[in-house]
């Protein structure tokens, strides 16, 4: 995450900071250094500055402008880096959010679900509120984590030399899978029990046939408990800087894959859309993220229904109202009652 903070200071922060907390002094001595030169010099480094630009990476650098001298909160000075991460953590996950479902809602969701009888009324309007809701408390408590990792409390490496070796280049993606699913998996059965699942988790069950708007709609505590396996890896394994920021976008892209309603593959090892739209329909099946290795091994797999896979089946309204039969008794068992307002449907 130092890299990218390296990248946001530059292009963003330095400039805000100058500007909100203004260091005059420093100010002065950089428009000093400025005349000096009787130009643009090729570094703004002070004589007396108490922080000194490092590059994040080895592989490549961004030389700071002069307003990363002129704050009163150097590019160091934790605070400064609290704020940062928050807004970096919060905004570009709303990017991300909305970049990857829109991409998935116009080019892959099959707008015919609109139509299933457990369908919500203003259901993606509804999504993207309880999204929105939940990123900005969300990166509240995910800043500790990155905030560590910028001061280097982490086992995360820069270049192949830092870290156990080329071969670990390649085994850290299969090891982060592998570990996060594991955790994930009990992290989201856990949610599952009655005296949790109705103060944290019932939100994302909300969206019984959800568009991939419904990816990241859930309880703020929902999402961060879901998300601490990815925080707590880099802790207790070497990840390269480089891995980290890949596998934090491919995992935001994933959990928008996995509820775009496009059943492509009935694999028995990958837990997809189609294993988990099981989750969305029946509650208390296929809790994993990436396979369906644990929920086999811990007994809650369910294999997805062979209609999702026949293009002429899959919209049958028969076949919706065994689904909705189906439901409307786990709703009942788990919930105890159904709150949700669906959307009046047409006849297709």
């Amino acid at each position: 995450m130092d890299i990218v903070l390296e990248i946001a200071d530059s292009f963003l922060f330095d400039p805000l900071y100058a500007t909100l907390l203004p260091n005059h002094a420093a100010s002065l001595a950089a428009n000093a250094t400025l005349s000096s030169y009787g130009g643009e010099p090729t570094s703004y480094a002070l004589p007396h500055a108490t922080w000194q630009y490092e590059p994040s990476t080895k592989y490549f650098s961004v030389e700071p402008s002069k307003y990363a001298y002129m704050s009163q909160w150097a590019r160091d000075d934790w605070r400064r880096q609290a704020v940062s991460l928050y807004l970096i953590t919060w905004l570009f996950g709303v990017i991300v959010y909305y970049v990857f479902a829109s991409a998935s809602y116009f080019l892959v969701f099959d707008k015919t679900t609109f139509n299933h009888p457990r369908y919500l009324k203003n259901q993606i309007k509804l999504e993207m509120r309880q999204a929105n809701i939940a990123f900005p408390i969300m990166a509240i408590f995910t800043v500790p984590w990155f905030l560590a990792e910028v001061r280097g409390y982490s086992k995360l490496y820069d270049t192949t030399e830092e870290g156990p070796g080329r071969w670990y280049n390649y085994l850290q993606f299969p090891i982060f899978v592998c570990f996060t699913d594991l955790c994930i998996y009990w992290i989201h059965r856990g949610l599952h029990h009655p005296k949790v699942y109705k103060y944290v988790h019932k939100p994302h069950h909300k969206w019984i046939m959800p568009t991939p708007f419904a990816s990241h709609a859930f309880h703020p505590a929902d999402g961060y408990a879901q998300g601490l396996p990815y925080h707590i890896f880099p802790f207790l394994f070497p990840l390269s800087k480089f891995a980290y920021v890949a596998l934090f976008i491919f995992v935001n892209i994933w959990t928008v894959l996995i509820h775009d309603g496009e059943y492509a593959h009935n694999s028995p090892i990958i837990n997809g859309a189609a294993c988990h739209t099981m989750h969305h329909l029946y509650f208390n099946y296929n809790y994993g993220q990436f396979t369906t290795l644990w929920d086999r091994m811990g007994g809650s797999y369910r294999k997805p229904n062979d209609e999702l896979f026949q293009k002429e089946l899959k919209m049958c309204q028969s076949e919706w109202k065994k689904q909705a039969e189906a439901v409307d008794k786990m709703v009942q068992e788990v919930e105890g009652g159904d709150e949700r307002k669906y959307e009046p449907k047409k006849l297709i």
